[in-house]
């Protein structure tokens, strides 16, 4: 039986990744490249794109490395102790602008992007692999699962909620801003990976199939639970990566980039804060929320159901500063239905991990939480390039002047690219949640 000091150490590994480095790069990434860094919107597309193809083939070789691995540490811990510096110290140069000019900034970000990219699948993979070997105890898993969520949503709450009053405090620049920012949530984001390594435990030990062998890739396409929950999971990372991408655009050309209320400054960081808190909350009812529905499957059906109506239900909000109270509320309730099935996912990806030991014989589990990994990155990153394709078609025109190297953006059509964000953060959410909701249907796994 797992302490709660481990708890919390598995807490504070995706407190680093998902609260810190993952909130920042679904939030702040695509108006940070676009309007603060000085990429164009096709640069920022094809970066993200390039990324994702990256991703398929370095994420699923990680979880085979993984499940292989032996030392001191175990199996998957010592992935996060050795990589948890460079880990916060990538995350610090990806957020600071050199003073180059067009080519040499295009250069800088691809580089440390897949850089970023890599590293945060050699220390993630391993981190949701180890739920795999920690406990036999589902009940127990779902625990794990469930601190795991609310370390991620507690520490995004923290992160989101500071970064306006810490880009005060820090002064100068948006540029100069984001680079101190970068190094402070780097140094905050190692320090939560290592704590995560040194203070869990690897009870269980995998079934290795010591040789590497493409036939445990082979099987995954055997495994319908896994492509059914794989598809899932890209959905729900793009019914986020939809809306963290356009929050900013909706306050710099919708609600104003800052609305203040007394002493509260509610920017688009703070905005989607709201929903934080609202998922940490939710995040730690979801196993008595599943337990009461009956099933991990129905309880996803009816988080996805929230989560679908009351994105509907925004699109139809006015486009008004006013509303600002009314508009927080839906994305309020609407976290209630992210928070609830966001723990799931990871329990069920334990499921589809023992379903494949139990007919292959061999265990698979990095490789099976990697497509997890996989599922978030391509999900946020698609969704990310996708936005600025689409805020580029409407008429936001972006880029990096060639003789000063000031970041230039031109609105050739602003009402278009407004009704565009609008939908971005509504209609596009709401459709996938719908088939999310299909997809969960048909998923094979009935517990």
């Amino acid at each position: 039986m797992a302490k709660l000091k481990e708890k919390i150490g598995y807490a504070l590994g995706d407190a680093a990744a998902g609260g810190i480095t993952w909130k920042v790069m679904s939030i702040a990434f695509p108006v940070f490249f676009t309007s603060i860094f000085g990429l164009t919107v096709a640069d920022t597309a094809l970066l993200m794109l390039i990324a994702r193809m990256f991703d398929v083939v370095t994420d699923p070789l990680m979880g085979s490395l993984a499940d292989r691995t032996q030392s001191r540490f175990g199996t998957y811990r010592p992935w996060m102790i050795y990589g948890a510096i460079p880990f916060g110290l990538i995350f610090a140069l990806l957020l600071y602008t050199p003073d180059f000019g067009p080519v040499g900034k295009r250069i800088w970000a691809y580089t440390f992007y897949l850089l970023m990219m890599v590293i945060y699948t050699a220390v993630n993979v391993p981190y949701g692999s180890m739920l795999g070997v920690m406990t036999d105890d589902d009940n127990e898993k779902n625990q794990f699962s469930s601190f795991r969520m609310v370390g991620a949503y507690a520490m995004g709450f923290i992160t989101l909620l500071s970064f306006p009053y810490l880009q005060k405090f820090v002064g100068g620049t948006e540029q100069h801003q984001y680079a101190v920012l970068g190094a402070f949530f780097g140094v905050l984001a190692a320090a939560g990976t290592l704590a995560c390594g040194l203070l869990t435990k690897e009870r269980l030990k995998p079934v290795r199939a010591e040789k590497f062998s493409f036939k445990p890739f082979a099987d995954l396409f055997k495994n319908k639970p896994w492509i059914f929950l794989t598809l899932i999971g890209i959905c729900t990372n793009f019914f986020n990566g939809f809306r963290y991408a356009v929050a900013a655009y909706m306050f710099d050309y919708i609600l104003g980039k800052e609305i203040t209320i007394g002493s509260l400054i509610i920017n688009y960081t703070v905005f989607m804060t709201f929903g934080e808190v609202t998922c940490m909350i939710f995040g730690g009812l979801s196993p008595k929320f599943t337990q009461w529905v009956g099933s991990k499957r129905k309880a996803f059906m009816v988080a996805a159901l929230i989560c679908a109506i009351f994105s509907l239900l925004f699109f139809f909000m006015p486009q008004d500063a006013a509303y600002i109270w009314a508009l927080i509320a839906i994305v309020v309730i609407t976290s209630v239905g992210i928070g609830l099935y966001s723990p799931l996912l990871w329990s069920m990806y334990a499921d589809v991990a023992d379903y494949a030991t139990e007919k292959n014989g061999t265990s698979s589990t990095g490789l099976i939480f990697s497509s997890g990994t996989m599922a978030q990155k391509f999900g946020t990153a698609i969704s990310g390039s996708l936005v600025a394709l689409l805020l580029g078609a409407a008429g936001f025109v972006s880029g990096t002047d060639v003789e000063t190297g000031e970041t230039i953006v031109t609105i050739t059509d602003l009402e278009a690219v407004k009704d565009m964000v609008w939908s971005i953060f509504s209609i596009f959410p709401a459709i996938i949640a719908g088939i999310i909701i299909l997809l969960t249907y048909i998923y094979p796994i009935k517990k």
